[in-house]
């Protein structure tokens, strides 16, 4: 699988066409040596291609790329040059990384438990998520047990989700302010599945999509992977620019747009309700698909709460939105239990998708969201007040160790999206990653190549010390004497 897994085949060889699905478009579009070799690196350093993996032999890749042989060649010349591959005559192309060079992503403290070779504690910032709440999972187990046996009696499987969890699930929506019938739910294995299933069931490959640039990495992994055509609505420190989203809606009248309202990720803000009611309006009157990202929507910091955007429609005027939701940030990213909200035809429609993929989901998991569902009120508060006082530790540590780093705090949410100052992220994300601070470079975010070159999302999801020391270590590299090269023409991929 590629779609944000590393590429790792049972006889450890990547076939041509599993690297040209990974490959961004715009290297496919017009392959040159240069831009491939750079797109390989890339991926080998986010982790997307696995270590002493063997390539795609150079005449089986350009037939699949569209390309001339000698492009390839000039490719692999170059990464065996830098250190990014190896070869022997008669075994082929291997996959490896030049000495002391590190992957940049949380996989490589999943692959060393979470220490560096010298033993010192690695810090994870890659991922914006909590660790389990550890009272609430164990009541929620305690509750779960002695009604899993009767569970366990049937052949366990719930294509749509168990009866009484979807049941959760629209009474949860309905008393936020839209009214849902537990047939307009499917549950998934968290919001990943649920984006990729709407992906699969609305869009065929070429279709135009649109999503805001910066986005959830993992929602362009997806598109990418769809080989769905992208374009953007830009989100800066101001918030949304609903003028450019109306006029690239009717301009290229996409097939899906795909937006986070609340508490955007990776920038926190919150669309205004005037801005929800245009986004509904241009995207009804282009016949487009609009999928909302609710995984956030209950981080409110700041602010209460806000109502489902597809509550603000008029009667029957909300059809064409489509809304997902998970567990997996408001209590734990392990429980894999997400939700899609729509019309009880296209939750039919998506059972079957979903039923091709994986038969059905994990009645255990679901059993033990149930109660964690239902308390959710009950619980929020204390995970909210934790978030608060984690992101204000993250903002004394900016301030002290980087004063020349900038940010706009928004009123939800899970990170920060810090400006930088220069276009120097992905070579800081790099560096960093060698002082044991793993963090995702900007352009992991941005829908265009080379885009936020000047930015890092950091999470405030870890304890306030934890915190102080990765912004320390992540000072320690931007001013440790050695200029960090900028960004230029460096391919675009997100992990």
């Amino acid at each position: 699988m590629a779609n944000g897994r590393v590429v790792q085949t049972a006889d450890r060889t990547l076939g041509s066409r599993q690297l040209a699905a990974l490959l961004p478009s715009e290297v496919l579009a017009r392959p040159g040596y240069r831009s491939l070799a750079d797109a390989v690196r890339t991926l080998i350093l986010d982790g997307r291609i696995a270590l002493h993996v063997r390539l795609p032999a150079e005449r089986e890749l350009a037939e699949a790329l569209g390309a001339s042989r000698a492009t390839v060649t000039g490719a692999y010349d170059l990464l065996r040059e830098s250190g990014y591959v190896r070869s022997r005559r008669g075994s082929g192309t291997w996959t490896e990384l030049p000495e002391g060079h590190g992957p940049v992503g949380a996989h490589l403290l999943a692959g060393s438990g979470g220490y560096l070779s010298d033993g010192e504690p690695g810090i994870d910032l890659a991922i914006a998520a909590l660790g389990a709440p550890e009272d609430s999972l164990t009541e929620a187990l305690a509750w779960a047990a002695p009604r899993l046996p009767g569970l366990a009696r049937t052949p366990g499987y719930h294509p749509f989700g168990l009866p009484d969890l979807r049941a959760a699930v629209a009474e949860r929506f309905t008393r936020r302010g839209l009214a849902t019938r537990p047939e307009q739910i499917l549950v998934t294995a968290g919001a990943q599945q649920a984006f990729s299933l709407v992906v699969s069931l609305l869009c065929g490959p070429g279709d135009r999509v649109v999503t805001e640039n910066p986005t959830y990495a993992n929602a362009l992994d997806a598109l990418r992977q769809a080989r769905l055509r992208t374009g953007s609505i830009a989100v800066s420190d101001a918030g949304w620019d609903m003028e450019i989203a109306e006029s690239t809606l009717r301009q290229t009248v996409p097939r899906l747009a795909y937006v986070i309202p609340d508490f955007h990720n990776p920038t926190g803000l919150l669309m205004p309700q005037e801005q929800r009611l245009r986004l509904l309006a241009a995207t009804r009157r282009t016949g487009t698909w609009l999928v909302v990202d609710e995984t956030i929507a209950d981080i409110a910091l700041d602010v209460p709460a806000p109502a489902p955007l597809a509550s603000l429609a008029p009667r029957g005027g909300a059809e064409h939105v489509v809304t997902i939701g998970s567990l997996s940030k408001t209590h734990w990213g392990g429980l894999r239990v997400g939700w899609v909200r729509a019309t009880a035809k296209m939750i039919t429609e998506l059972a079957a998708v979903k039923v091709a993929a994986d038969m059905t989901g994990s009645v255990l998991d679901q059993l033990v969201a149930l109660p964690l569902l239902e308390g959710l009120e009950r619980t929020l508060p204390a995970r909210l007040a934790q978030l608060r006082g984690q992101r204000e530790a993250l903002e004394r540590a900016l301030e002290r160790h980087t004063p020349e780093w900038s940010w706009e705090r928004g009123p939800g949410g899970l990170s920060l999206w810090v400006d930088l100052g220069e276009p120097v992220s992905s070579a800081l994300a790099e560096r960093a990653g060698a002082c044991g601070v793993h963090i995702g470079r900007g352009a992991r975010f941005g829908v265009d190549p080379g885009t936020f070159e000047h930015r890092l999302r950091i999470p405030y999801t870890l304890a306030a010390d934890r915190l102080d020391e990765a912004v320390r270590r992540l000072a320690a590299a931007f001013h440790d004497g050695v200029p960090l090269a900028p960004a230029v023409e460096r391919p675009h991929w997100v992990a």
